[in-house]
């Protein structure tokens, strides 16, 4: 490519190919980043679609045999694609978004597109079961292929490293951060943006593999013709939170508006509710992070020139923002991407033994303690502990598909002491978190799961069970927390939201 605005550092060549000149068009695996604005990924196949002069087709495919399959994760990507179908109609790009009626359905589907394509441009994401199917799809795929990092602000190959804490992580951004804030994706890389268009297709594609069926399903939500029939676990049922770029970004304004001034002070407070919401929409891509930190900026008045030094790797003042727009940005920008690093760096990052070896030790060393009280996964699943809080805090994972922050924490610490052993606790968390949180799956959620156990933090004084892993009690969180409208709703059976 004789020029482009996508960093080097973000485009990994999967196959080293000239584009054929005879493919129909330049194609887009959209997998990750599932939205139009502010997306690398989208920004490089227009660039190649002007290049060679060829129409550009959006292919966003959604999988039924993935694991923890379920109407509350199919429900939310579905509402993008009807958000996307929405955007794009009339628009000079071909969108083509697929689901699988069964599993394997979709078996070939790519290599069948692929063959007609000059190139073609995937996401490239550490999340889930992202890396092993693109490197199934850089098999299939015989022309041209690139895959790029549209994850975070800091590019992911650029540390060539994992970090043990987010201090270490933080004083690391300090120092590179800032030279990677200039290059940003386009905000709308589709606006006056004259592509060649597509008359169709090919049609032995869409007559063996159909395209989705997406219906406007009011007040932003999309139907998928056919969708109760789909094998995946239909007891997991949607949620009120929509998906899709437009509901993310009005999401964000609203935040920016009402909630961030609030934020450093009230966000730990469950009664409060001064939360984002914006980690779901982050998780399924329909909002980028370069996105939510410009409406931040935007918001703060803020420029580069208001960084402070030293870069020392201090949670405040470093950045010259408010106190709220610095805390919000530690989780945006360092607690986000320091997981998300660790999962590109580290491919085992599901396993217990890859914790810190220090937290592996005293979790063993006290393995054996007396357990206050213990729990099967099917009682922790039902809310069945004496714990008036856990209990509120699981019932609003399943029901809505998320916890509130800071009881997020104290969920997994408890089921770290209530399990006959941390490995069965870490089971237990992968397992209520990836099949009920709507941001489950992610490589944030891992961040979270492991830090109870120990990663991204230090060694405290040494007591039973947890050795010397952090603990959280109840009664420090009541002491600590405004709490009581929170259990008004969640502290007993609540009704169906």
């Amino acid at each position: 490519m004789h020029y482009s605005n996508v960093p080097d550092t973000r485009v990994r060549v999967l196959r080293d190919e000239t584009p054929r000149p005879d493919g129909d068009f330049v194609l887009y695996w959209m997998t990750a980043a599932r939205r139009l604005s502010w997306n690398f990924a989208l920004d490089r196949a227009v660039e190649w679609a002007r290049e060679l002069d060829k129409p550009l087709v959006i292919f966003e495919p959604l999988r039924a045999g993935y694991r923890w399959a379920s109407e509350r994760h199919h429900q939310s990507i579905i509402d993008g694609m009807g958000d996307k179908a929405g955007r794009l109609e009339g628009a000079c790009v071909t969108y083509y978004p697929y689901v699988e009626p069964e599993p394997g359905a979709a078996t070939g589907l790519l290599a069948a597109l692929a063959g007609h394509a000059a190139c073609v441009i995937a996401d490239d994401s550490p999340t889930f079961f992202l890396p092993r199917l693109l490197e199934a799809g850089r098999k299939a795929v015989l022309c041209r292929m690139e895959a790029v990092d549209g994850v975070g602000m800091l590019p992911l190959s650029v540390p060539g490293r994992s970090f043990s804490a987010a201090y270490h992580f933080r004083r690391y951004l300090h120092k590179e951060l800032p030279a990677h804030l200039g290059p940003r994706p386009s905000p709308d890389p589709l606006a006056a943006v004259a592509l060649r268009s597509l008359e169709g297709l090919p049609a032995e594609v869409i007559a063996r593999w159909p395209a989705a069926r997406l219906l406007e399903g009011g007040s932003g939500r999309s139907s998928l013709d056919g969708l109760a029939s789909i094998p995946i676990d239909h007891t997991v049922g949607a949620v009120p939170w929509i998906g899709g770029e437009t509901e993310a970004r009005r999401r964000l304004q609203s935040f920016l508006e009402t909630d961030l001034a609030r934020y450093a002070e009230d966000r730990n407070h469950p009664d409060l509710s001064v939360v984002s919401a914006l980690s779901p929409a982050l998780h399924y891509g329909h909002i980028s992070a370069h996105e939510i930190f410009h409406g931040l900026t935007e918001q703060e008045g803020w420029t580069p020139a208001r960084i402070t030094l030293p870069h020392n790797g201090r949670r405040k003042g470093w950045w010259g923002m408010s106190e709220s727009a610095e805390g919000f940005i530690d989780q945006l920008v360092t607690w986000r991407e320091l997981g998300h690093g660790y999962c590109h760096a580290q491919p085992d990052f599901r396993s217990y033994d890859t914790l810190p070896e220090w937290a592996v030790q005293t979790l063993e060393d006290h393995a054996g303690d007396p357990r206050p009280w213990l729990y099967s996964l099917e009682q922790f699943e039902a809310a069945a502990t004496h714990d008036e809080i856990w209990n509120a805090a699981q019932r609003q994972l399943v029901e809505q598909g998320v916890i509130h922050n800071y009881l997020r924490m104290l969920w997994g610490k408890k089921i770290l002491e209530w399990s006959a052993h941390p490995r069965e606790a870490l089971d237990t968390m992968v397992v209520l978190n990836n099949r009920y949180a709507i941001d489950g799956r992610d490589p944030n959620s891992w961040s979270g799961i492991m830090w109870v156990m120990g990663r991204f933090d230090r060694g405290w004084p040494e007591r039973a069970v947890f050795g010397k892993v952090r603990s959280m009690s109840s009664d420090s969180t009541r002491r600590k927390v405004r709490i009581d409208r929170y259990l008004g709703r969640w502290g007993s059976q609540p009704e169906l939201v």
